[in-house]
């Protein structure tokens, strides 16, 4: 199970409690935009392959408001549920929000500790309501994006590019050795 409300508990040395439950309202709000109710199932593919069943905090009216701006919502939403990917699939917990510029999103590492070394990248983008062709161009551009970057922004660790799309739903994992 994927559960967004453990997004709330800030065990991730990376994510407060409060940001956290940010990123998990942001993607309820997205999911229940699309329609699904809790239990729905994420389907996982790329480089990683599995199916979640999805929960999230209670999704208000007020919450439909404060996340109205549908480019944030989606953003930060994805950004939820990849953070928790990252520790399901993928086995890394987020330890930092990386810098503007690096070309990626987040610093993954192994340990829950509040101060992990960096051993991955996590580069993060959403999709509300796309086809197919959307989603494997937005996994392109990302892939692209990480590349770019990637000689100068900590070469030798690995670094995975996560797209959610939420009408389906589905996430995309793809992963770039060093």
């Amino acid at each position: 199970m994927l559960d967004l409300r453990d997004l709330r508990l800030g065990l991730m040395p990376g994510v407060t409690a409060e940001t956290g439950a940010s990123l998990a309202q942001a993607a309820g709000v997205c999911l229940e935009s699309q329609g699904h109710a809790q239990g729905v199932n994420l389907r996982v593919r790329g480089d990683r392959r599995g199916n979640h069943e999805m929960r999230w905090p209670l999704v208000t009216p007020q919450a439909q408001r404060s996340w109205a701006n549908e480019d944030e919502a989606t953003e930060e939403g994805a950004a939820g549920v990849a953070v928790l990917l990252a520790r399901e699939e993928i086995g890394y917990v987020v330890v930092e929000r990386a810098n503007r510029g690096t070309g990626f999103d987040y610093w993954l590492g192994s340990q829950s500790e509040e101060v992990a070394p960096y051993e991955a990248k996590m580069e993060v983008s959403g999709i509300r309501n796309g086809d197919e062709s959307d989603i494997r161009g937005r996994v392109r551009e990302k892939m692209d994006q990480i590349a770019r970057h990637a000689p100068s922004v900590a070469p030798n660790l690995p670094a995975y590019a996560v797209v959610t799309e939420f009408s389906r739903p589905v996430a995309e994992i793809r992963e770039m050795m060093p």
